[in-house]
């Protein structure tokens, strides 16, 4: 009877509906056959029921062993059942299974899963055989969250091991690193490879070399991948692609070159790469001629990626009738990635009624992306069509969709900080304010006008439209930046969206006025403000 319930209840060719007739029928069900039960009902997703099958358990004095806990647990993190976890959690040390590595790594699991770092860490400090699932569960956990000063502490106090699992959990750790551009956290784990002399695989390289890239520090990208024994194909396309971000479009069409010399093949990443760093430096000729060669030469054809940036590289140069061509000789319906490209560029040339019509499309596509209903607003307040824009809003508005709130990180002694626009959380935030106050009073001296045209265009006076740009997140961290670090230190920013024009026009006054590099990664690419110049041109 129980393998007939075990097959049915587990397997992929079973039916949980007869494994729980079955299961009625049973007269005294033992804990094998529960744990079955509980173990079906979480494959399917039915995680209430297997809090509630395992309530009934209990209430029949069949007592739970080693082997029920996992999926119980597992079960309350599915359902997010937070109370209920607290009460599964004593029942394991009650039941005598507090020292079981398999029932505590799931009980570490579950309360990172709900963001409980503290209790997480409560459960692994108390556990006397740690394997290495316990060490990476609250490594993953704290450097997800974004606390990577403590991701790094207890990575430091981890048992030596080599492996591919070992290498899987630093690759992990510096992705989180990537993501909130913590420079220095991610230097602290490759010093840490290099000391410990663990094998770098073809996989983590291209980890270490992708955090360097997206942390604005290309040159210690490029030491990483020039001291590669051996450059597998993922390596050539992390570096052209980081070389990409920074808009260096000359220098990523020669390492692409010396690719090619090496007899490397090029696959569809790296003519989107490629095509990337072509469009961030407006380099028309030669974006067109890569996007021919991977067709003609290495007969890779054009996914939705490829015509995405040949449709960004186009717009942003003022062809909108090639791109809009582009578009419609595309094999493949485009999405709202291709169409956004254009649409952004008909906001920059004031095209509005192929930008209308883009706008409209590229709205049905993503309906619950704010920034196109903002992007289609804009530009028919460009043209005074406030009529238009009301009624954009009034979509959003029934639509329930909000715009997506922008906010800036920076590192500093291993601390992430992130600030929202017009935010005062920050302990230091009075200091914070006073040096914007006199950031902002400097640059203005020396010529720096506010672009207003960056603020929502239905703010009729001048002075209330200066007033929310002064507050925008960037300056926040720029100023944080300022008062923390030492005089001509780099200071470095991570933005979730793209930079507002006032943001860069400030940005680029600041580095000249304070004499500092400010690196700016936005959700786009990399800005170098040094000497009152931005990296970009001015073309991004």
């Amino acid at each position: 009877m129980g393998r007939v319930i075990k097959f049915c209840a587990i397997s992929n060719a079973g039916d949980m509906n007869y494994a729980l007739k079955v299961f009625d029928e049973i007269p005294k069900p033992d804990t094998f056959i529960y744990n079955t039960i509980i173990r079906g009902y979480l494959n399917s997703g039915l995680t209430k029921d297997c809090i509630i099958l395992y309530s009934q358990m209990l209430e029949k004095e069949v007592y739970p062993n080693k082997f029920t806990y996992p999926c119980v647990i597992r079960a309350c993190c599915n359902g997010n059942q937070i109370m209920e976890s607290r009460q599964i959690h004593a029942h394991v040390f009650k039941f005598g299974f507090g020292e079981d590595k398999f029932c505590l790594n799931n009980l570490i699991h579950m309360y990172v899963n709900f963001e409980s770092l503290d209790d997480a860490r409560r459960v692994f400090d108390k556990m006397l055989n740690k394997d290495f699932v316990s060490w990476t569960t609250l490594i993953t956990g704290y450097s997800k969250l974004g606390f990577l000063d403590d991701a790094y502490q207890v990575f430091e106090s981890m048992p030596e091991r080599n492996s591919a699992s070992w290498n899987a959990m630093i690759a992990g750790m510096l992705s989180a690193c990537t993501g909130l551009g913590a420079l220095e956290q991610g230097g602290w784990i490759y010093e840490h490879i290099n000391k410990s002399g663990i094998e770098v695989d073809s996989k983590l390289a291209t980890t270490i070399i992708d955090m360097y890239c997206k942390c604005g520090c290309l040159d210690k990208a490029f030491e990483v991948f020039n001291g590669l024994k051996h450059k597998g194909i993922s390596s050539w396309n992390c570096m052209i692609g980081g070389i990409a971000m920074h808009g260096q479009g000359k220098a990523a069409i020669e390492l692409f070159e010396e690719m090619q010399i090496q007899m490397v093949a090029p696959d569809g990443i790296t003519f989107v790469n490629l095509l990337s760093a072509c469009a961030h430096r407006g380099l028309i000729e030669e974006g067109r001629h890569y996007f021919h060669l991977m067709k003609q030469v290495y007969g890779i054809e054009p996914r939705m990626e490829h015509f995405g940036c040949m449709v960004d590289m186009l717009g942003r140069a003022g062809f909108l009738e090639e791109a809009r061509k582009l578009i419609d000789e595309m094999p493949m319906s485009p999405d709202a990635g291709v169409l956004g490209a254009l649409l952004g560029a008909c906001k920059i040339y004031g095209e509005i009624e192929l930008g209308e019509e883009i706008g409209k499309r590229v709205i049905e596509l993503e309906p619950h992306n704010s920034g196109r209903y903002v992007l289609l607003a804009n530009l028919y307040a460009n043209v005074g069509r406030w009529d238009d824009v009301a009624r954009v809003r009034k979509l959003m508005n029934d639509r329930g969709v909000k715009k997506v709130p922008g906010f800036s990180v920076i590192e500093m002694d291993g601390v992430v900080s992130e600030f929202i626009a017009g935010g005062r959380m920050h302990p230091e935030s009075k200091d914070i304010y006073a040096k914007v106050d006199e950031m902002l009073k400097c640059i203005r001296s020396v010529g720096y006008i506010p672009e207003t045209d960056a603020v929502l265009h239905d703010i009729v006076e001048e002075e209330e439209k200066e007033n929310p740009l002064y507050f925008h997140s960037e300056k926040l961290a720029i100023a944080y930046g300022l008062l923390k670090t030492k005089p001509g230190s780099i200071i470095r920013i991570s933005k979730n969206l793209r930079v507002c024009k006032d943001c860069h026009q400030a940005s680029k006054f600041i580095s000249k006025v304070f004499d500092r590099e400010i690196i700016v990664r936005d959700r786009n690419r990399f800005h170098h403000f040094k000497n009152g110049e931005c990296s970009c041109k001015d073309y991004w």
